[in-house]
């Protein structure tokens, strides 16, 4: 590992650096040591309405407002070129705070954070309305207009990504913006805000206020002057958004929040590749991640043989320091993620669950420091147990035959999540039948996770609504205007 050049701590407010009002500190730590990073400044309600005033003026007043669609545009783009050009550093960033395989940082997380910023950035002079025939009588139009100041509050799990995801659409569709990363990971972010002023976004456009969600995450979702509030993270704190939300101006909402998605797999499969191909997705990020391939269902009559390559697979996946490019599964993001992954391992085996594979902490440091698990395999796992029902968030998935074709829809569809899904099989009936029956906002068929800009994500039922990537997403930062005008002028109406 090499020393790691910090950004500035402090909030980034109408492009100026700023301390908190309190003054207070976040300190934020290495996951893979347990060692204290540095402290960030720490946001309060008053930071919050220091942002929004910031980001209103910006939205109506400054030159954000008079700018043409195609200088947006370049803005954005120039912003996607400033993190290719510092994709090392951003990288060992994500790296440091997040515990992440540096290859992972900087072959997706940072390749694609700025692949997003470039297509929205492309859309920026492509937003438009249309024209309504009525009669003769009259011409009516609409205009789509950006939704105004919003927030944009991310999870810990994909820092840097997350918030392209979100920014390329909202500053495409012309809002202006108040950020909040998550208290765990927030350095990237603040990086960031560095190339947004190096590539020439006007003061207020784009704010960053660091803090705790339950004080400036909430401040968000209460506030009466943002418009819109797009959130990545759990379903508990969404239902919380959503409720700030209510109680305040009734501001739109979109949220991308939990997973237990199902992964199927066919008797047809060649189950030598299937198992493979696993390997290189299951524990991705530790699987520290909303879609993650949780649940396996596997066709009884391949089962056994599927568990034997596939555990042996697994083992040859190597934890330890995410510095290492050997390494396949870096650390938890913190003691409380470790806490969390443990009691879920545990509830597990008390329920009757056998732990094939792995199941506990993994010592790296000889000083027992760092937040690292064993890639975890349960079996003899039924549907109603608790690691199969709750998002775990951790390198933990399940293996469960089946038998029927609609068995095997039912029981994938059994949950009260739908983010995504993946179907093993080499009948494209087959896989379109199923694709179509599964409550899900993702299917993936002989792959998965397929994440990119041009495709729509987000989820079915309490994995939220609304969608990130795509065109879908720039039209939640939209308010469609209808005018229509009249043929008759007022003279000919007077006489």
């Amino acid at each position: 590992m090499s020393k790691v050049q910090l950004p500035n701590t402090k909030l980034f407010i109408n492009n100026e650096w700023v301390e908190s009002v309190s003054g207070k500190k976040i300190k934020t730590y290495n996951p893979s040591n347990g060692k204290l990073i540095c402290e960030v400044s720490e946001g309060s309600k008053e930071d919050v309405d220091i942002a929004v005033k910031a980001a209103r003026n910006a939205l109506e007043n400054g030159e954000w407002s008079k700018m043409s669609s195609e200088d947006r545009g370049k803005l954005i783009m120039k912003l996607a070129d400033l993190i290719d050009q510092h994709r090392e550093h951003l990288s060992d960033l994500e790296t440091l705070d997040n515990g992440k395989p540096l290859t992972a940082a900087t072959n997706f997380d940072v390749i694609e954070a700025a692949r997003s910023l470039r297509y929205f950035g492309g859309w920026a002079d492509k937003i438009q309305g249309k024209t309504i025939p009525i009669s003769s009588e009259f011409t009516s139009m609409t205009r789509h207009e950006p939704i105004g100041v919003v927030a944009l509050v991310v999870a810990w799990n994909f820092p840097l990504l997350l918030l392209s995801w979100k920014l390329g659409p909202a500053l495409a569709a012309g809002c202006t913006i108040v950020a909040k990363p998550s208290e765990f990971t927030p350095l990237t972010a603040l990086y960031l805000c560095e190339l947004i002023k190096e590539a020439g976004f006007p003061p207020g456009v784009i704010n960053i206020v660091n803090g705790v969600g339950e004080v400036v995450g909430n401040a968000l979702s209460h506030h009466m002057d943002i418009d819109k509030i797009s959130f990545t993270g759990s379903t508990r704190v969404g239902r919380l958004i959503m409720e700030a939300a209510s109680k305040s101006n009734l501001k739109p909402v979109t949220l991308e929040l939990g997973g237990k998605s199902p992964n199927i797999i066919f008797g047809d499969c060649d189950v030598e590749y299937v198992a493979n191909a696993a390997k290189n997705y299951v524990f991705a990020n530790s699987s520290q991640l909303c879609c993650a391939a949780s649940r396996f269902f596997v066709d009884e009559r391949i089962f056994d043989v599927f568990l034997t390559i596939f555990t042996e697979k697994i083992k040859q996946l190597k934890v330890g320091d995410p510095y290492d490019n050997d390494t396949h599964l870096g650390p938890l993001v913190s003691k409380q993620q470790l806490d969390r992954v443990m009691g879920y391992i545990k509830k597990g085996k008390e329920e009757g669950a056998t732990c094939h594979l792995g199941g506990e902490i993994h010592n790296h440091n000889v000083d027992g420091t760092g937040y690292y698990v064993q890639p975890t395999i349960f079996i003899n796992v039924t549907d109603d147990m608790t690691i199969c029902k709750e998002e775990i968030f951790g390198p933990v998935v399940v293996l469960l035959p089946f038998k029927t074709v609609d068995e095997v829809i039912q029981r994938a569809n059994n949950t009260t999540y739908g983010l995504a899904a993946g179907i093993w099989t080499k009948d494209i009936s087959l896989a379109l039948n199923v694709s179509n029956r599964l409550k899900s906002g993702s299917v993936w068929v002989n792959d998965f996770n397929i994440l990119k800009s041009q495709i729509p994500f987000g989820g079915f039922k309490q994995s939220g609504f609304g969608r990130d990537l795509s065109e879908y997403a720039i039209q939640s930062y939209l308010s469609v205007k209808a005018i229509t005008i009249a043929h008759k002028t007022l003279h000919a109406q007077e006489q």
